[in-house]
């Protein structure tokens, strides 16, 4: 059975990258050794795994990462920081009051 990973890395900058692959350990040496020149991850180098995901279902895995890239700086780091229980309110937008 092969296994997919969604990932979240933390870059230089302090932005966060997120991405798929079938070989976690492979694709973040290459983004930690600048393989690839045109990727986001280059220029903001040292990078950092925070986070990561197994599927065996690379449709969910595929559904995951998309649905990860949407969302918020608030978010992403509630679920690196296993907060599960913030990642509803985080997902609601915010009204301003009158």
């Amino acid at each position: 059975m092969k296994i997919y990973y969604v990932y979240i890395l933390k870059c230089s900058d302090n932005t966060y990258y997120t991405g798929i692959t079938s070989n976690l350990t492979k694709r973040i040496a290459e983004h930690k050794s600048g393989k690839y020149n045109d990727s986001y991850t280059f220029e903001r180098r040292p990078i950092h795994l925070e986070f990561y995901a197994e599927f065996t279902n690379i449709d969910l895995a595929i559904a995951t990462e998309k649905q990860i890239k949407k969302w918020s700086r608030a978010k992403k780091e509630a679920l690196i920081n296993n907060d599960f229980d913030k990642l509803p309110n985080l997902a609601k937008k915010k009204f301003n009051k009158p």
